[in-house]
């Protein structure tokens, strides 16, 4: 089901195109084996399709499956009933065209921001030369490259996070999966990963779907918000946002368009994550 506020406009303002590249069918998962009592159903009947290009947010209640979901898309999890096909393929492991970026970085601390970077092209025999050449375009493209030579834990949460990015870029992905990336960072900071994040993304061709528990964060990124319900996870909504691109300038949030978006998802939202 698809919602858009009334007196808004209704089709998705960004890099999107009409080419489905994600398609999710009769998608459930249950964890545990067993009884009933052993057994948890995550996600039950979810259907829907991202277009090329397409951001999409994935926002619902803790515990909800979101990230379930997103293992499932990046074919680290497989679904016990149900399928997804990317680019017409059926999900059955990990894909060469698919990156994830996690909230918790997961930087190897025995090695440097650039060697970090280059080490998804390390892991698939590229030449050294050819490696160390696109590590050090992304990491200026990201402002990081007088940092080359740190170790994780001499950067700040923002900068571990710029170069867990950078990192899933390397493979050149049609498609980038993010796990609540910025959850763990302070609220200045987050803001201004957001706004790195849509510039990154006009800037390339790629499809993101983005995790989150912000409804201000979800409305800021996304073509469109898929709002799932509290567990088992179901699709409740599946919301277009049409605000103006670019978004990092302080107008869009203040604007009364996304106060009025903003307020529609958190309606939806709300009654799956009180128990009033």
């Amino acid at each position: 089901m698809t919602h858009a506020p009334t007196g808004l406009p209704q089709a998705p303002s960004g890099a999107a195109t009409d080419t489905p590249c994600i398609v999710v069918r009769e998608l459930a998962h249950t964890f545990g084996t067993g009884d009933s009592q052993q057994r948890l159903l995550a996600l039950s009947n979810l259907n829907f399709t991202i277009s090329r290009g397409q951001f999409v947010s994935l926002l619902g209640p803790s515990g909800c499956g979101k990230t379930t979901l997103l293992r499932i898309l990046g074919g680290l999890i497989l679904p016990t009933q149900g399928e997804v096909l990317i680019d017409g393929q059926r999900v059955e492991g990990p894909l060469e065209q698919v990156s994830m970026v996690f909230q918790d970085f997961r930087l190897l601390p025995w090695r440097t921001v650039i060697s970090n970077v280059e080490f998804p092209l390390e892991l698939r025999g590229v030449a050294p030369k050819i490696r160390r050449e696109k590590a050090l375009s992304l990491l200026a493209m990201i402002g990081l490259e007088r940092f080359r030579d740190f170790y994780p834990h001499q950067l700040s949460g923002g900068m571990r996070q710029r170069v867990a990015l950078a990192r899933a870029l390397m493979t050149d992905p049609a498609i980038v999966l993010m796990d609540e990336p910025f959850g763990a960072l302070d609220a200045q900071t987050r803001e201004v990963m957001q706004g790195e994040l849509l510039k990154l993304w006009e800037s390339w061709t790629m499809t993101i779907v983005f995790v989150t528990h912000s409804v201000d964060e979800a409305v800021l990124l996304s073509d469109e918000i898929i709002v799932m319900t509290s567990v088992p996870g179901r699709l409740k909504a599946r919301i277009p946002i049409a605000l103006p691109r670019p978004r990092w300038r302080d107008e869009v949030r203040n604007s009364l368009e996304f106060v009025q978006y903003r307020s529609q998802v958190w309606t939806l939202l709300r009654p799956e994550v009180t128990t009033e």
